[in-house]
């Protein structure tokens, strides 16, 4: 299945993994729309070809404005690549009731709004693809990271709760799970390393690639690869981990 000619909406596009994989479904063919608190940055960069519309992914009036929006000018949404994230890091201690709020609002609760979205027209015309964009982190648990792995599990049971629900219908749900990637997000996790600790900027990068599985840091290019395969293949209820390339059945799937 080719992307060309399908309308894929990017949420959190406007910069890193997002930007990353809305840019390769444009080299691809596909009508691209970003939504992001700043997508209008991204529309107006010139290897950005985009339809941009600004709103937070937790605000739901916010959302169906900007889809609306969207699909005003490219149609009803093909592809839907939930990508809008947030991370803090905190010892459970000090983790108050609105940092948990903020992360689990943008990262799960706006990953439900989206697709929720999409999906009515996507079942009339019996096809569609929906990536979430997890974490290793929805995976394993993580030091300091309590929201944020909390709201990561949450997309992961999600995608496969949807996956499931939507089987028969010719909508697919999948997840993938990067670890550490080159990207400003990381960047910011190695200067609270080096700000935190003892570290180095060398040793803190080593120590974050020993964490990621194969022992590197992942590309934004092979996150973005990984998800356009899900989007041209049939498989759904995935969590694909990247660096790795492999998937994390779910514990359902044996029973």
């Amino acid at each position: 299945m080719s992307v060309a000619g399908k309308h894929a909406l990017v949420t959190g596009g406007a910069r890193g993994i997002g930007f990353g994989i809305a840019a390769l479904l444009a080299r691809n063919g596909a009508r691209v729309s970003v939504v992001s608190r700043s997508a209008l940055d991204a529309g107006t960069r010139k290897d950005a070809p985009f339809t941009s519309a600004q709103a937070d992914v937790a605000d739901e009036a916010a959302v169906r404005a900007a889809f609306a929006r969207c699909c005003e000018v490219n149609g009803p949404v093909d592809i839907l690549v939930n990508n809008a994230g947030i991370a803090e890091s905190a010892p459970l201690k000090r983790t108050d009731r609105a940092m948990w709020d903020r992360i689990l609002a943008t990262n799960l609760t706006g990953t439900f709004l989206c697709t929720r979205e999409v999906v009515p027209a996507m079942i009339a015309a019996g096809w569609g693809r929906i990536v979430n964009v997890a974490s290793t982190a929805g995976l394993a648990g993580a030091a300091y990271l309590a929201a944020y792995c909390a709201s990561k599990h949450g997309v992961i049971g999600f995608t496969r709760a949807i996956a499931a629900e939507l089987a028969s219908t010719g909508v697919t749900a999948n997840a993938i799970c990067p670890g550490y990637t080159e990207t400003e997000m990381m960047t910011r996790s190695l200067r609270n390393i080096t700000a935190r600790t003892s570290r180095t900027e060398s040793e803190a990068r080593e120590f974050m690639a020993r964490g990621n599985p194969g022992g590197r840091i992942a590309t934004v290019d092979e996150v973005a690869q990984s998800v356009l395969e899900l989007i041209n293949g049939d498989a759904t209820g995935l969590a694909i981990v990247i660096p790795g390339g492999y998937s994390v059945p779910s514990p359902l799937s044996e029973s």
